[in-house]
């Protein structure tokens, strides 16, 4: 997705203002025949302009007509490993980006590394969750939304999460084991099987599923794509209506 840097709207807009003035003073001279009074009118309408253009954006940021708030909100991936969170959060994300508003992206790997010596034992993951809440939640309070994945397998622990947050929705990457297991192109559940890793969600410790969640996505039955659209939908229809 290619996105306009600052650099080219400002070149944009001093060509557009370039030609307008030539326009302008070409008419002119055209009607009058005076290479100078059309020089001096070109110069006289840019001045003109943007003075009136300042006046005019700061008589309209005054006027609250028209204007909706956007609100910020958590939406928290949760779902087995490899069960498609980072992809499906990762492109819900960049759609979020291009609207301009505030929006950080966390997954459980990021959060993690703040706490490299922090393990896999249920308490240390519910710690862990708890954490991840935590900061969601300082950031939707200052105004910027989050997108967040984590496995977070047990309920308590979202529900902590969800508690903390003002505007929490919770997106269900609904997948069976043998799903995932397929996905899972680094191993993780083979090792897991064989003793390598302990307390592997939906190997030798359960995964919740997730109660009320707001989105539910079937993953094992829908595309990437089609998950980011149903989540962007549902995104749309409570929190960016205004956008």
């Amino acid at each position: 997705m290619q996105v306009e840097t600052h650099a080219r709207s400002v070149l944009k807009a001093v060509s557009w203002r370039t030609l307008a003035t030539l326009t302008t003073a070409l008419i002119v001279f055209v009607f009058t025949g005076e290479f100078a009074l059309a020089l001096t009118v070109g110069v006289l309408e840019v001045f003109a302009k943007m003075a009136l253009y300042v006046f005019h954006e700061r008589a309209w940021q005054k006027i609250r007509w028209g204007k909706q708030d956007v609100p910020s909100f958590v939406l928290w991936f949760t779902g087995l490993p490899a069960s498609g969170k980072k992809a499906v959060a990762d492109g819900v994300y960049r759609k979020l980006t291009a609207t301009g508003i505030k929006v950080e992206r966390l997954d459980s790997h990021d959060v993690r590394h703040l706490f490299p010596k922090l393990g896999f034992t249920p308490e240390e993951v519910d710690r862990h969750v708890r954490r991840a809440g935590h900061l969601c939640s300082m950031l939707e309070k200052n105004g910027v939304s989050v997108v967040a994945s984590f496995v977070s397998p047990y309920r308590e622990s979202r529900d902590f999460a969800r508690q903390l947050a003002g505007n929490f929705i919770e997106v269900y990457m609904r997948s069976t084991v043998e799903a995932c297991e397929q996905r899972d192109t680094k191993g993780h559940y083979r090792k897991a099987r064989a003793g390598e890793y302990r307390f592997f969600p939906g190997v030798d410790v359960p995964y919740e599923d997730p109660v009320g969640a707001e989105v539910v996505i079937d993953i094992d039955n829908v595309s990437e794509e089609q998950a980011i659209e149903t989540i962007w939908r549902y995104l749309k229809r409570h929190y960016l209506n205004a956008i």
